[in-house]
C-alpha cells in the first residue's frame, strides 16, 4: 500500500491553503470594488461607413502603389502582389479620398478633412442612435494612432458639436491600434471619479497623411491593410441609464512592454534610407504580440473565469511555484468559459491565425474579426468596434452574454475589455450599421448584397 510522503502531505496541505485564500481574497477585493465605485455601462456606439465613391479592391490597391509610391521597383511590386493575397482584406475595403486623387493629396489640410470625416461620420450616426444632445456629455476622449495636428482632434470635436467650455476633453495619439481601447480604459477610471456624468469616446484614424511612398517591405505592408474607419462610444454611470443601454464595463486591462528593446521596436515610425517616412512592422512583431497577449491572459484569468478555471489555474500557478511541476509548460487557462464572444484588432490574416493558435479559438471565435478584416481592412483602434457591430449584424448578442475585445499596437501595448449584455440587442435599421450592405449567411459566411 503506498504511503504519501510527510513532505508531499504538507505541501498538498499548503498548496490547498493558499487556494483557497487567494480565492477567499480575489471574490472580496471584487465585491468590495464593485460595490464602491459607480457602474460603467455602454449606452450605444456607432461605426462611420464611407461612401461608396471610396470603395476599393485589391486590384485597385496594387496599381494604386503605382502613383504614389517613388521609383517603384519590380521586385517590390511582386512582393506587393504575394503580401495583398495573404494579408486577408477583400476587393470591398474604403481608401481615403486623397489617396484616390491624381496626383495624391497627402496635405495636412486633407488629412484634417479625412479626421472629420471620420469622426463627424460615427459620432452623428451616435447621436441619432441615443438621441442625447451633446450639453449632456462630460468627458470627451479621441484617439488616433498616428495623426496629430494643432488644434487637437478633440478640439475639432467640440468646435463642431458646440460642446460646453467645462467638458473634461482628451487626445491621445501615438498609441498604435491599441489607442481605441486604451480610451475606455481612461474614460472608465474618470466615470469612477466624476459620477453622474457621460463620456464620449471616439476612435478614428487618417491614413492618407502617413501612406508611405519608398520602397521599404516592411512599411508598404501600412499600405496595404489600412482603411478607412471610425467610431464613437458614449459611455455612462448615470443609473438613469441603465435600461437603455447595452452593455455593461465588466473589466479593462491595459499592459505596456515598451522597456523591452524587441517589444519596443516591432512597430516604428521612421524614414528609410531615402527619407521616406513610414511605419515600419518588424518580423518579429507576431511574435512580440502574442508573448503579451499570453501575459494579458493571465491577468485577465483570475477576475474573467468562472470558479473551476480559477481553482485549476491557481493549482498550476502554486505546483509551478512549489517546484513539483518543473519543464511543464505555461498553463493557459480555458478563456472560453470566461466569455460568449471574442472580438480582436484586424492587424492582418497571420496576426489572427497566431492568436487562434495561441488561445485556442475556434473559427466560430475568430469570425467577427476575420470578416471585419475582409471587408473594412484594419481600420486601426476602431475595428474591434466594426467586429462587435457584426455579432450585433448577426443577431448573436444574448442578454448576460460576455464580450471580449482585445487590441495590440506599436510600443508594444495590449488592451483588453470585457463587457456583459445587459438586455436583448436588436438588429439595427439599414441606416446605422456597418454591416447593411452585406447579406450574412450562415456560421462565418457573407455575400455582397446586390
Amino acid at each position: 500500500m503506498f504511503v504519501m510522503p510527510e513532505m508531499m502531505i504538507t505541501s498538498f496541505m499548503v498548496m490547498v491553503t493558499l487556494i483557497t485564500a487567494s480565492l477567499v481574497i480575489i471574490f472580496l477585493l471584487q465585491h468590495v470594488i464593485n460595490n464602491h465605485y459607480p457602474t460603467v455601462y455602454l449606452i450605444n456606439f456607432a461605426c462611420y461607413k464611407p461612401p461608396n465613391s471610396e470603395l476599393v479592391s485589391k486590384d485597385f490597391t496594387i496599381n494604386d502603389m503605382k502613383r504614389y509610391v517613388h521609383d517603384l521597383k519590380d521586385e517590390t511590386l511582386d512582393c506587393i502582389k504575394r503580401a495583398i493575397e495573404r494579408i486577408g482584406i477583400g476587393d470591398s475595403t474604403y481608401s481615403p479620398r486623397g489617396l484616390l486623387a491624381y496626383p495624391p493629396n497627402t496635405s495636412l489640410a486633407e488629412a484634417r478633412s479625412e479626421a472629420q470625416k471620420n469622426m463627424f461620420g460615427a459620432v452623428d450616426g451616435l447621436l441619432a442612435k441615443t438621441m442625447i444632445d451633446c450639453s449632456e456629455i462630460d468627458i470627451l476622449i479621441v484617439n488616433t494612432s498616428v495623426f496629430n495636428t494643432e488644434p487637437s482632434l478633440s478640439s475639432m470635436v467640440v468646435k463642431n458639436y458646440k460642446f460646453g467650455s467645462n467638458v473634461l476633453d482628451y487626445n491621445l495619439t501615438g498609441m498604435g491600434c491599441s489607442a481605441g481601447l486604451i480610451a475606455i480604459g481612461l474614460a472608465n477610471r474618470l466615470l469612477k471619479v466624476h459620477k453622474n456624468s457621460r463620456a464620449l469616446v471616439i476612435s478614428a484614424e487618417t491614413f492618407s497623411s502617413s501612406v508611405y511612398q519608398g520602397n521599404d517591405i516592411s512599411k508598404l505592408m501600412t499600405n496595404l491593410t489600412f482603411r478607412v474607419g471610425g467610431t464613437a462610444i458614449l459611455l455612462s454611470n448615470k443609473p438613469s441609464d441603465k435600461n437603455r443601454s447595452k452593455y455593461q464595463l465588466i473589466r479593462t486591462v491595459q499592459n505596456n512592454e515598451a522597456s523591452s528593446d524587441i517589444y519596443y521596436g516591432s512597430i516604428m515610425q521612421e524614414e528609410d534610407d531615402e527619407d521616406n517616412q513610414g511605419i515600419s512592422i518588424r518580423k518579429n512583431f507576431l511574435s512580440a504580440g502574442i508573448q503579451a497577449i499570453e501575459t494579458k491572459v493571465k491577468i485577465l484569468a483570475p477576475t474573467i473565469l468562472p470558479l473551476s478555471e480559477k481553482i485549476h489555474y491557481l493549482k498550476h500557478k502554486l505546483l509551478t511555484f512549489l517546484h513539483m511541476e518543473n519543464g511543464i509548460r505555461v498553463y493557459i487557462p480555458n478563456l472560453k468559459k470566461g466569455f460568449d464572444h471574442f472580438v480582436s484588432h484586424v492587424g492582418g490574416k497571420p496576426v489572427l491565425d497566431g492568436l487562434q493558435r495561441s488561445l485556442k479559438l475556434t473559427e466560430e471565435d475568430m469570425e467577427a474579426s476575420r470578416k471585419t478584416l475582409y471587408r473594412f481592412g484594419n481600420t486601426s483602434s476602431s475595428s474591434v468596434w466594426y467586429g462587435l457591430a457584426y455579432l450585433e449584424a448577426k443577431g448573436k448578442m444574448k442578454k448576460g452574454d460576455r464580450v471580449w475585445q482585445i487590441s495590440f499596437g506599436s510600443g508594444f501595448k495590449c488592451c483588453s475589455v470585457i463587457w456583459k449584455v445587459v438586455r436583448i440587442i436588436e438588429k439595427e435599421d439599414d441606416v446605422i450599421n456597418p454591416w447593411t450592405d452585406v447579406e450574412l449567411d450562415g456560421l462565418g459566411g457573407f455575400a455582397a448584397a446586390g
